[in-house]
């Protein structure tokens, strides 16, 4: 069979990877296979290749989603994401800016939350993937569509990936991004506990002949909830929440289901016609009992689903996505241990354990009788105390994640802040997916510490800009740009915590004597006279 060379990765020079392939790869085969070509997986897809893995992603349908979009938009944390690796601009183009997320439709004003974009990202779920679908093709990215996993084994050097027309595909690691119902899932024996669903929701985008004046959303009346939401010039995306019955989700939705369900609830169709997607789903929530079997792994919703409140259900698999890629490509290239792959599911599955709870709790509040009623008005209280406010908006758009680190110091485990540093900021230095050392306080140790991981850690000196609140004089930040290592300002570094830490991370050190890639020095940004 006729061999390829992997793909260069089309993007600047500077994230070129230093990792070349040590052996041929025939046309079946690849490093890491993914199964599905939705958020979660097309952003995997482009963390592996910034790292130089070589990607083939599997997707069932045959074309990509032009009018079926579940999800509406961006939190905080996921543009943050996007940001660290110069994508951001995209989908801001294409987005519109909305302040407040919610809770159980109560509204949480964000606008004071330290971050560069406190707001919504309104943008739907298929512009999403087409953007990152354009960014995967740039990056190398092989997508195989009308393919679908039909079974697969593996053994202790990769997996054999069986697919529906009979075909197979030879990879060191199966990730499944599949969905819900994942079938990757499904054939690892991967348990998927959780609550079944208690209500019953309906969703369609529509034109309405009779619009209300203003989107309505989440209106709660005696028979249930609903929200009429503008979504562009000419169309809506109709809701209904029905807590009185459970329907099968594999019915067929019809106009005339979603038109009796808000006539019951609100009293009126608002007349309309024309739909162009229609969808029914409950509040079921179940979370994968463990992300990896092997050398296959979960993510996205093949990982977790739950009730869509709050719009988290695409952020948390982004997110899961950025956490993985840097690990397995780590992994996949000899680099790290196979042990880093379980850091993965410590540090990702609760995060979605809090998403179900907090979601549980929303559908919860949406509940018509009059405790639910009397409870929501305390809590609409409670939200006028900033502390709880800023406490339920970081559940919501993730931006007060800390994963457990080893240390005492409180910036361990968080995002590190978008700093200005001279002429520029933390988060530029991040485009590559490459670990970063950042020094702050010009410490001569530094370079002779992290000679041996020359190949996986940029040392950077720079000054933060005038103003900064970061009292540090070096920070250790992974390529996902949460911190492992800091000393703060005037302290002694403790150089061993930071050999700990690279080790931890990014593997052992090489011995190969690679040389140290230094960015170029960061002036302070000169301040107006």
């Amino acid at each position: 069979m006729d061999s390829y060379r992997r793909r260069p990765v089309a993007q600047d020079a500077k994230c070129q990877s230093p990792f070349t392939m040590t052996k041929e790869l025939t046309m079946t085969d690849t490093q890491v296979v993914i199964a599905g070509a939705g958020p979660t997986g097309l952003m995997l897809a482009c963390e592996l290749r910034l790292a130089g893995v070589d990607v083939l992603v599997l997707e069932r349908l045959p074309e990509p989603r032009t009018v079926e979009s579940r999800a509406g938009g961006l939190h905080i944390r996921t543009m943050e994401t996007l940001d660290q690796r110069g994508l951001l601009d995209r989908f801001l183009k294409r987005g519109r800016r909305r302040q407040g997320v919610h809770f159980s439709a109560l509204r949480l004003d964000v606008s004071d939350v330290t971050a560069r974009h406190p707001y919504v990202l309104v943008i739907l779920q298929s512009q999403v993937e087409r953007l990152l679908e354009e960014r995967a093709a740039e990056a190398g990215v092989r997508l195989r569509r009308g393919a679908e996993v039909a079974g697969f084994t593996q053994d202790e050097t990769g997996v054999t990936v069986e697919l529906a027309d009979g075909s197979r595909v030879r990879a060191d690691h199966l990730v499944g991004c599949d969905g819900g119902r994942s079938t990757v899932r499904k054939l690892a024996g991967i348990e998927f506990p959780g609550t079944p669903a208690t209500m019953t929701a309906l969703l369609g985008d529509v034109e309405l002949a009779e619009p209300p004046a203003d989107d309505i959303f989440q209106e709660r009346r005696e028979h249930g909830s609903f929200s009429v939401l503008s979504f562009g010039s000419d169309w809506y995306r109709v809701l209904t929440n029905e807590f009185d019955h459970v329907a099968d989700r594999d019915e067929p939705v019809t106009l005339e289901t979603l038109r009796k369900a808000l006539l019951k609830i609100a009293g009126t169709d608002y007349g309309m016609h024309s739909p162009r997607w229609l969808s029914r789903h409950g509040d079921a929530a179940r979370q994968a009992d463990r992300y990896r079997e092997g050398r296959v792994l979960l993510a996205g919703d093949a990982a977790h689903i739950h009730f869509p409140a709050g719009g988290q259900g695409l952020n948390t698999g982004v997110q899961d996505a950025v956490n993985l890629g840097w690990k397995l490509a780590a992994v996949v290239r000899g680099q790290a241990p196979d042990l880093l792959l379980d850091t993965y599911q410590t540090e990702r599955h609760p995060v979605a354990a809090r998403v179900l709870q907090n979601t549980r709790a929303q559908t919860a509040l949406w509940r018509v009788d009059d405790h639910t009623s009397a409870l929501r008005e305390v809590l609409r209280d409670l939200i006028g105390i900033d502390e709880v406010r800023l406490r339920l908006a970081g559940v919501i758009t993730a931006t007060d994640i800390r994963y457990p680190m080893e240390g005492t110091d409180d910036l361990l485990g968080r995002r590190m802040p978008d700093l200005d540093i001279g002429h520029g900021r933390v988060y530029e230095l991040l485009h590559c997916a490459r670990a970063v050392l950042l020094d702050l306080g010009g410490l001569p140790p530094l370079d002779a510490v992290v000679t041996g991981w020359a190949d996986r850690v940029d040392l950077v000196r720079a000054r933060p800009a005038e103003g900064s609140d970061l009292v540090a004089d070096a920070v250790f930040i992974r390529p996902d740009g949460h911190v492992a290592w800091v000393t703060r300002a005037g302290e002694r570094p403790d150089l061993d915590a930071l050999r700990t830490a690279l080790t931890t991370w990014l593997g052992p050190a090489s011995l190969a004597g690679a040389h140290l890639r230094h960015r170029p020095a960061l002036r302070p940004t000169p301040t107006p006279d």
